[in-house]
């Protein structure tokens, strides 16, 4: 004799895919704030772009300057 189970494994499968989806959404709003070291990650995100920015500008205008 088969039990329902067997005969329906879509059952399972449905429940693992809305149990995922639930705690996937409970996570997203969880981290709305940002905490202390996300800033500083942010903030040294920010400062090497704007060092690598600093660096094309001087390459750029020694590259005129030798034009």
């Amino acid at each position: 004799m088969k039990t329902s189970v067997t005969q329906s494994p879509s059952w399972f499968i449905r429940t693992l895919v809305m149990f995922l989806a639930l705690s996937g959404a409970a996570v997203l709003t969880a981290c709305e704030e940002q905490g202390p070291a996300e800033e500083m990650g942010e903030n040294i995100d920010e400062s090497v772009e704007e060092a690598g920015d600093a660096m094309e500008d001087a390459a750029d205008d020694a590259e005129e300057a030798m034009e």
